[in-house]
């Protein structure tokens, strides 16, 4: 496919953008912009993004991201819980901070269990239920998305270089599934993921300065 059949690929596809991924890719730059300012409307808003995105997942054949979506959803309700704690100065208990080595090797075992898992899971699946998956490309992105999504539940920093990873392999995944305003959304996201941790970089950086 040259460039001219790449710009018609994404006229073509972004007119049959459907209301219902506009409002999933709006909600979704809402909730990455309320983590980036460690705001808990980024559950909220979150929610609205995941169940939308649950369903457009099974339809375009993407089980792989349709797990983590429903993963997100799951993992969202948990962030909400832990994002507001509070002590009795009613200060937020939880706090940004960074992997220490071993919550590091924790990370990658995450990672690789369910690459693992999904890419088998997608393998066995193409063969008769979805044709249409590419089990190493899904199974990246949902990996490192579900690493990721642990890690902002956590307040980790380094959930930031797992959205980036994610981001990077979201976007071509869509567009060669035709949902290219969703894949133009992920590059909005990567660009948001940078932003995000140079923030959570630096507002770790004054809490330690405090300490």
């Amino acid at each position: 496919m040259n460039l001219h059949d790449l710009f018609h690929q994404f006229l073509t596809d972004i007119q049959q953008t459907s209301w219902l991924e506009f409002v999933a890719v709006l909600a979704g730059i809402l909730s990455v912009w309320f983590s980036r300012n460690e705001n808990i409307l980024v559950y909220p808003t979150g929610l609205v993004n995941t169940t939308i995105y649950v369903y457009l997942s099974f339809k375009y054949a993407l089980l792989g991201e349709a797990s983590v979506n429903f993963y997100y959803t799951v993992l969202s309700i948990y962030g909400w819980i832990l994002w507001g704690r509070k002590d009795r100065q009613q200060q937020h208990i939880l706090r940004i901070t960074d992997s220490t080595g071993k919550e590091w090797l924790q990370q990658l075992a995450f990672f690789g269990v369910f690459y693992a898992a999904v890419f088998f899971s997608l393998t066995y699946l193409k063969k008769g239920f979805a044709p249409m998956a590419i089990p190493w490309a899904d199974a990246f992105a949902s990996a490192t998305a579900y690493t990721g999504m642990w890690l902002m539940a956590r307040k980790k920093v380094e959930s930031w270089h797992w959205w980036i990873a994610t981001n990077l392999a979201s976007i071509p995944l869509y567009f060669v599934k035709h949902l290219v305003f969703t894949s133009v959304y992920y590059v909005v996201l990567l660009i948001m993921a940078i932003s995000g941790l140079a923030e959570w970089s630096r507002r770790v950086k004054a809490i330690k300065h405090a300490a």
